[in-house]
């Protein structure tokens, strides 16, 4: 009985699968055919340019695009006793307009996800804007 199942199993082998693309010398292929490549499924996360108005222009001044900051909103109203939480995360900057700083802070220019955009809008309409530099 094992002789006869290594017989069929050679047989098998022989033949090759029907479907297989030819070899290169134009012979078939012999073997398992190759399983087509799966497309891998990667989350497209949109990203945007952001202008983002930070309280201290000075701190601005320090930024240069390619930097990596944290933006920070610290309530202005005395009804939470002025908490302060993280609105974005690891923003690369983009751009720090030359002139840009005023009395109420000074421009920089981030790319996040279009929901960290609308996150940042809202706190910066609500709240005091502030950045720390992430290391590289």
């Amino acid at each position: 009985m094992a002789a006869g199942l290594a017989v069929t199993a050679a047989a098998l082998v022989a033949a090759g699968p029907r479907d297989a693309a030819p070899a290169q010398d134009g012979q078939r292929a012999r073997g398992h055919p190759m399983a087509e490549a799966v497309p891998e499924r990667r989350r497209v996360v949109e990203t945007v340019a952001a202008p983002v108005r930070i309280a201290d222009g000075a701190t601005v001044r320090l930024l240069r695009p390619g930097n990596r900051v944290d933006v920070i909103a610290a309530e202005e109203s005395s009804t939470n006793g002025g908490g302060a939480r993280v609105v974005a995360r690891g923003a690369r900057v983009t751009r720090v307009p030359a002139a840009s700083a005023t009395e109420s802070g000074a421009l920089v220019v981030l790319t996040v996800p279009r929901a960290t955009a609308a996150r940042l809008a809202g706190a910066g309409a609500t709240s005091r804007l502030a950045v720390t530099l992430c290391r590289p």
